[in-house]
């Protein structure tokens, strides 16, 4: 640990050296700024092992109370002796990588689920077990066999939409174990997709009509950050509990429907070429749906991958040109994301909203208070018995009432 002095005048140094080193280069400077972000970092990066050198020297057990109050030999004789620390670990970068990605698996298993796809099936295996269609022996009729047998180990249609609910906030009522849903989430998701859209769609803008279009100065990163930072806090808090075993279960169980679809006796059943061609041809001839598989599809796709890519440290990088480099990978998917889901009338394109204020959001994650429960579930509140029953009034032919004893006798006039 540094002693208050040692801390300030560390930071002193660090000023005058950039000052320095932007007064001898103040000519270069303005023609590259790439040379003027370059060496900051290089600065950042000098200050940042030095910190990591401080943490590693140790400190007195009593972490230099002792000295800060004057008790004991080596007390401090003028503030500046004291010891000081450098803070703690930042907030943003507590986050869990796996419960992010678990997040992105049950979104794309959620716009599955809204296709259709497990549905198709459920009828499928109706159909084969009423003997309604002609499927007996081939590989898609064993696996149905099997996909019906290993039902019952299953989560359940209501389990996983209760997690879609909790997680994502898509649905009614409240999430599993009556959790409060999280409703913030599309909302953000969508905040976060525009914002990322948005700045490619201004860097391509100066590239045309800018001049010096290499100049990276052009978009704003922090408004990016802080719309994916805003987005990941969300889900900290809702990607606990079984969201990561339900989601390899259903991820398991949605490979196992494909595989059934895509069997050349199911195939040969509905004149289909592939797997999605027998999921069409059901919803449209069984349930007279409107599909909305391919929109749908590219929702799930390029939706995972663009929480995938939020559950890396990439969000925090402080660098323009790294911070644009690994923005790159999802600059396609969240415009792809985007135009999908303004076909479905899910999503709108924003250049205005570029910041959501806190205030607006809910909280999530949580237990529900009991007033936003159903009755069904609200625990019974206990009620202590009284120690006597209360006094009876028979009536006695229409004559009126008296007031009778506990053993049920008329009391006289006292």
């Amino acid at each position: 640990m540094l002693t208050e002095k040692q801390y300030q005048e560390r930071i002193d140094r660090i000023h005058a050296l950039r000052e320095q080193v932007a007064d001898q280069l103040s000519g270069s400077l303005v023609s590259n700024p790439a040379l003027a972000e370059e060496l900051n970092q290089q600065i950042d990066d000098l200050e940042a092992a030095a910190v990591t050198a401080d943490d590693l020297a140790g400190a007195p057990p009593d972490r230099g109370l002792a000295s800060l109050v004057g008790l004991g030999p080596e007390a401090a004789q003028s503030l500046g002796e004291t010891l000081t620390t450098h803070g703690v670990t930042p907030y943003d970068e507590t986050v869990s990588s796996e419960r992010i990605v678990a997040v992105g698996d049950l979104y794309y298993l959620y716009q599955h689920e809204q296709i259709g796809v497990f549905k198709v099936v459920q009828k499928l295996k109706e159909l084969f077990e009423s003997g309604a269609v002609r499927l007996s022996s081939g590989p898609g009729a064993y696996r149905l066999y099997q996909f019906d047998r290993r039902d019952v180990l299953r989560y359940t249609r209501k389990d996983r939409h209760d997690a879609y609910r909790r997680v994502l906030g898509y649905g009614r009522g409240l999430g599993s174990a009556q959790s409060r849903p999280n409703t913030d989430f599309h909302l953000l998701f969508g905040h976060f997709v525009n914002q990322v859209t948005l700045f490619w769609r201004d860097k391509r803008i100066s590239d045309v009509i800018r001049e010096r279009a290499i100049d990276p100065s052009f978009g704003s990163i922090a408004v990016v950050r802080r719309a994916g930072l805003d987005l990941r806090n969300n889900l900290k808090f809702t990607s606990f509990g079984h969201l990561n075993v339900m989601r390899i279960e259903v991820m398991q169980v949605l490979e196992e429907c494909f595989r059934i679809l895509g069997s050349e006796d199911v195939k040969d059943l509905f004149g289909a070429d592939n797997a999605w061609d027998v999921v069409d041809e059901v919803l449209i001839r069984y349930f007279d749906e409107r599909l909305q598989s391919s929109p749908r599809q590219r929702m799930a796709v390029t939706g995972r991958e663009v929480l995938r890519w939020l559950s890396g440290p990439h969000i925090l990088e402080t660098s323009r040109g790294e911070f644009e480099a690994m923005l790159m990978n999802i600059a396609e998917p969240a415009e792809e994301w985007l135009t999908s889901a303004q076909a479905m009338s899910l999503a709108r394109r924003s250049g205005s909203d570029r910041v959501l204020p806190w205030e607006t959001l809910g909280q999530s994650g949580i237990a529900a208070p009991v007033a936003e429960r159903s009755p069904l579930t609200v625990p019974p509140t206990y009620v202590q018995p009284r120690r006597y029953p209360p006094p009876a009034y028979p009536r006695r032919s229409g004559r009126g009432t008296y007031r009778g004893s506990r053993a049920g006798t008329r009391r006289g006039p006292r």
